[in-house]
């Protein structure tokens, strides 16, 4: 009897955690679009609250306050990208051959287009944000992208100086910056490429576009180290 009321006691405690996780997800896929259009100042925890169907006392047990909940946002997505992009970079570096300068540029942007274009499906909402949030000078912002972004932009800047060892590190973090601002441009899917070339450039179409980043970022690489040198 008392094994078996403990087993029932787990069972619940299990679906209670199910349940309070959904609720943490729905919050924040509410918080993002409510980020994404009306800014972190803008942004209201009863507007959150509403989207997401739930009562705001709970996203203050979740997640305490708007600054913390800001954060789990640029936390989710950033992880789930960044993660993925570690393990690409790592499968190339961890190999006997020499990585070529054109995979370790494919594996920094194909997570990014790839997320960004599967959220697309619910409006854009991260692109939006990380846009705005990648360009932003406040010191809230300037410390979540320390902290969720740099890491991995120092292993990609190593990876850049690993294989052309005459590219200084300087040029190297240039080279950095620059392309992940094309990453930025290219994350959201807008068509308006559709609209300037007549149909010829698909924005939609992730192959073809990630093709045409490696050649473009890639001859950009080239061209400072040959200027360095």
């Amino acid at each position: 009897m008392g094994q078996a009321a403990l087993k029932t006691s787990g069972e619940n405690a299990a679906e209670r955690h199910v349940r309070l996780a959904s609720r943490a997800d729905a919050i924040l896929d509410a918080a993002e679009q409510v980020f994404a259009t009306s800014g972190f100042a803008g942004a209201s925890m009863r507007e959150i609250a509403n989207r997401a169907g739930v009562a705001q006392a709970l996203i203050h047990y979740h997640f305490n306050n708007k600054e913390k909940l800001f954060e789990a946002v640029i936390g989710r997505r950033s992880g789930e990208i960044n993660t993925r992009r570690g393990e690409l970079l790592d499968a190339l570096l961890d190999n006997p051959a020499p990585p070529r300068l054109e995979k370790i540029v494919e594996a920094l942007f194909r997570p990014t287009i790839e997320k960004g274009h599967s959220l697309a499906k619910g409006g854009g909402s991260f692109s939006r944000i990380l846009v705005w949030f990648a360009n932003s000078s406040d010191e809230r912002d300037l410390k979540l992208a320390e902290t969720y972004y740099d890491p991995i932009a120092r292993r990609f800047i190593d990876a850049f100086c690993r294989v052309h060892p005459q590219l200084s590190r300087a040029d190297a973090v240039w080279a950095y910056m620059f392309s992940i601002g094309v990453g930025m441009t290219m994350m959201a899917r807008t068509g308006r490429s559709m609209r300037l070339s007549k149909g010829e450039c698909d924005d939609s179409d992730i192959e073809t576009m990630l093709e045409k980043i490696v050649i473009y970022v890639c001859g950009g690489i080239r061209a400072l180290d040959a200027a360095g040198s």
